[in-house]
């Protein structure tokens, strides 16, 4: 689905400068012409001079000056005294809180990408990020390292699919990204743990874990624990995951997943899921790519309605989603949210309508390229695919 957006340039204005004072030029007095000789030339008299007036003090001189000089004697004082710095800023700002947001298109990778692995949980990949590179596409670009993961490009080789589905396998996509380290960390994590079961390594799977990955298993295996030279780094992953504790799955009583922030509601009573997001071969044609959303199985007819406010934006017959609605919910931490509903009987909706969440959109049915009545459910953020269970609120 194609988001088409357009940059807004706000005008440059141009600022008038006054032109600068030049210094004081001093004004001469007119001269005397010089006496001609033979004049007679008589001295002033006091009484033949004029009388300077005295200028009285001004307000400024009055009111304002003693208050400055009073002020710069306080401020002296506590220069000395070293009180400076707190009673009277000395234009530096302070410093920025720490931000411990996470941008909300990388929750559902940052929980995909560890969702088959017990030892990592998706804080501590978030707080990985945090220490490789702030969250950052460029910054280890000087040392060959690419992307928010610090991918080299030998790395990458090992490590990095297309996971998004998006036609191209890059450590500067953030997805692609996200699950290449969650897969280098859970084949870490399993190593270390064959290796303490054997009692080759003794030590915390998660320490171990990342030790692995900061000095490699064959460090871990030669200290028979943790590495000295990978302490440091554990210390400072572990302080950072502290961050991001917000991302780790919650389950209760079987409930889904959910995003901060960015809830969904249920398209349709019943979330049996026929057939997950991820990688796949289609059913029918059987091509093997990322099956983009998730399919919920329902009976013929049943109600799909939608997960959230918003306005439809698309609602038609396709030749391969069949009976389709896409609804535009605005925007979260600045990402455009959509989500879609395809497959449907038929359409209860129409394009510019705005919906409630809960509104009814359509009828659960199988057109398009189906093979049995359900509900394919996509939720789209920024242009990129996302899982959608994460999203889901089953009780909302």
């Amino acid at each position: 689905m194609t988001d088409d957006r357009s940059d807004e340039s706000g005008t440059v204005g141009t600022t008038a400068h006054a032109p600068e004072a030049g210094p004081s030029q001093p004004v001469e007095a007119p001269r005397a012409e010089p006496a001609a000789v033979g004049d007679r030339v008589e001295e002033e008299t006091p009484k033949e001079r004029p009388k300077r007036t005295r200028r009285r003090p001004g307000p400024f001189t009055l009111l304002v000056l003693p208050g400055l000089v009073a002020l710069m004697g306080v401020a002296g004082f506590l220069a000395v005294n070293g009180g400076l710095s707190s009673a009277w800023p000395q234009g530096s700002d302070p410093a920025p809180a720490a931000t411990t947001r996470v941008d909300a298109a990388y929750i559902p990778w940052l929980r995909k990408a560890v969702s088959d692995c017990t030892v990592i949980k998706p804080s501590v990949l978030a707080a990985q990020i945090d220490r490789l590179s702030g969250w950052s596409n460029d910054a280890g670009a000087l040392s060959g390292e690419k992307g928010i993961a610090a991918f080299t490009d030998a790395q990458w080789r090992t490590w990095g699919k297309d996971d998004d589905g998006n036609g191209r396998s890059s450590p500067r996509d953030p997805a692609d990204a996200l699950m290449a380290l969650g897969r280098k960390d859970c084949s870490l994590a399993k190593k270390v743990t064959d290796l303490r079961t054997e009692g080759v390594v003794t030590g915390d799977l998660v320490n171990l874990t990342l030790a692995a990955y900061a000095s490699g298993t064959d460090a871990v295996v030669e200290a028979e624990r943790v590495p000295t030279e990978a302490e440091a780094y554990i210390t400072e992953v572990k302080s950072l995951s502290s961050r991001y504790r917000s991302v780790d799955r919650e389950s209760s009583g079987g409930a889904v997943n959910q995003v901060p922030g960015a809830v969904l509601a249920a398209p349709v009573g019943d979330l049996t899921v026929t057939s997950p997001y991820g990688s796949r071969e289609h059913p029918l044609t059987g091509v093997t790519k990322l099956h983009t959303g998730v399919d919920f199985g329902s009976p013929q007819g049943s109600q799909v309605a939608a997960a959230s406010k918003g306005q439809v934006v698309f609602a038609a017959m396709t030749n391969a989603y069949g009976n389709r609605v896409v609804i535009d919910h605005g925007t979260i931490d600045g990402k455009r949210l959509e989500t879609t509903y395809s497959h449907m009987l038929s359409l209860q909706v129409s394009v510019g309508q705005t919906v409630e969440t809960g509104t009814p959109i359509g009828l659960v049915g199988s057109t398009g390229l189906s093979t049995g009545p359900h509900l394919h459910f996509e939720v789209i953020l920024d242009g990129y695919y996302a899982d959608p269970l994460p999203w889901l609120n089953p009780s909302t």
